[in-house]
């Protein structure tokens, strides 16, 4: 890896053995993946939530899009807690407060306890997530890194379409709507003991304090600007989510003024400049925003169709995905295997076939082999994305992963949560009239897809 002038950390002690290098993956990968499945499982079970709890329209909002708010919130404050405390600290925190409140939430006697372990449970992970990309970029490097980064791809692309899946398959075997909080809590306790024993022990950076007044007015930010775009769709889009919006921005330009501040008087802000300062990371945080914000809205719209016009039950509907999410994780697994001449001209060329993938999409509406097709060749184009991350961090100083890993999963996050409540409003707003729904989604995803492509020539152009 190049690094830049910024001092570098120690070095980070291997895993002696592969077999232990492997435990180290395996569990960070799999608490990340019980994170991202958390956030599609609950959606098929909201019926059986509102019957058992009686939870109101509001409640169930809650239910699903309280975890996806706290997270956003809380990612560039949980990667700065791994870098002040040890990321290995900070990921096996993470991991056990998820665990108890996913225990909690499947516990719930109430609408109002389930909300409140929901929210938990997005801090859990908050805090857990950011040291998963931190953990592989200080303890993988070269062919290696890339390998995992792969895996790491693969799991995110699985854990979305997998949340659906098992879903629906729970439900329909009556187990109930406790069971897919329940399932996960074992699987947490054992990656718990697991990784007390395998993952490496570190200090983190610690060079500074957590910068309160960043902290604040990031946290604030992301929170105007996150929860109208969770809810605002549910309840038509009212006045206070476009003030919330607004304000939103107003309070990110006060951040930034902070972060300079804090920075003019010595202090470490929680968004180093040096971060962005790297080369690829601009770049890399566009496509990061826009790609992601095709996935998200696809996925979402997808489910959407298939289980109302198609009217597919949540499995069939979760099967139809299937082949996107294998094409996706094969193009990030396979990526790194290239010859390196080869490897950065992959980008660009990703979102060249997603673009007219997403058309295609709109023209294969009713459903069978040829939207099977289609959602394949646009899970192969996304699949490039496990390089934009890798190129927009290999710039980045060993000192700085934390603070790199923060933005990237937030500009991800945003992404995605802007590209559901964007285009899933234009889906639902012509639903029931005819193709013109698919065609008018198809064409949005298309153009996303184009910007994403767009802003991956100035990543790729910058040479390590």
């Amino acid at each position: 890896m190049t690094h830049t002038l910024a001092p570098a950390l120690p070095p980070v002690a291997q895993p002696e053995l592969p077999r232990r290098r492997g435990l180290l993956l395996t569990v960070i990968l799999v608490g990340q993946f019980l994170a991202i499945l958390n956030v599609n499982i609950v959606n098929v079970a909201t019926p059986t939530i509102e019957a058992d709890l009686r939870s109101s329209g509001a409640g169930l909002q809650m239910i699903v899009a309280g975890y996806t708010i706290v997270y956003a919130v809380l990612l560039i404050t949980g990667a700065r807690l791994g870098d002040l405390f040890g990321y290995r600290n900070a990921f096996l925190t993470g991991l056990a407060l998820f665990a108890a409140t996913t225990l909690g939430a499947g516990l719930s006697p109430s609408t109002g306890w389930l909300i409140g372990f929901r929210l938990a449970q997005g801090a859990g992970a908050a805090l857990m997530m950011p040291q998963v990309l931190t953990l592989i970029q200080r303890n993988y490097q070269g062919a290696a890194r890339g390998r995992a980064l792969g895996l790491w791809s693969a799991v995110v692309s699985g854990g979305i379409v997998a949340g659906q899946a098992l879903g629906g398959i729970l439900l329909g075997i009556g187990a109930g709507w406790r069971i897919v909080f329940l399932l996960m809590v074992p699987i947490g306790a054992l990656l718990l003991v697991t990784g007390i024993r395998v993952l490496p022990a570190d200090q983190g950076g610690g060079r500074a304090g957590l910068d309160p007044w960043g902290l604040v007015t990031l946290s604030a930010a992301v929170l105007l600007l996150v929860v109208p775009l969770v809810l605002g769709r549910e309840l038509g889009w009212p006045l206070w989510g476009w003030v919330s919006m607004a304000l939103g921005g107003a309070v990110f330009v006060l951040f930034v003024r902070v972060e300079r501040w804090v920075t003019s008087h010595g202090g470490r802000p929680l968004m180093d400049a040096a971060v962005l300062r790297a080369p690829g990371m601009r770049p890399g945080l566009a496509v990061l925003l826009f790609g992601p914000a095709t996935w998200g809205a696809f996925l979402f719209t997808s489910a959407l169709h298939l289980q109302g016009e198609l009217r597919l039950s949540p499995f069939a509907s979760g099967m139809m995905l299937v082949p996107c999410a294998l094409t996706f994780a094969a193009v990030g697994l396979g990526w790194p295997r290239l010859p390196a001449r080869l490897q950065r001209p992959l980008v660009p060329f990703g979102y060249v076939v997603a673009a007219p993938a997403y058309v295609g999409l709109g023209l294969a509406a009713g459903g069978g082999l040829p939207y099977a097709v289609m959602s394949a060749l646009i899970g192969a184009g996304l699949g490039v994305q496990i390089a934009v991350t890798n190129i927009a961090t290999e710039r980045v100083d060993d000192a700085h992963a934390a603070d790199a890993s923060g933005a990237l999963l937030t500009v991800m996050q945003l992404g995605q949560v802007i590209g559901v409540s964007t285009v899933g409003t234009l889906f639902m707003s012509l639903e029931g009239h005819g193709g013109s729904a698919a065609m008018a989604t198809a064409a949005a995803l298309a153009a996303l897809a184009v910007l994403a492509g767009l802003s991956s020539l100035f990543l790729v152009r910058r040479h390590a």
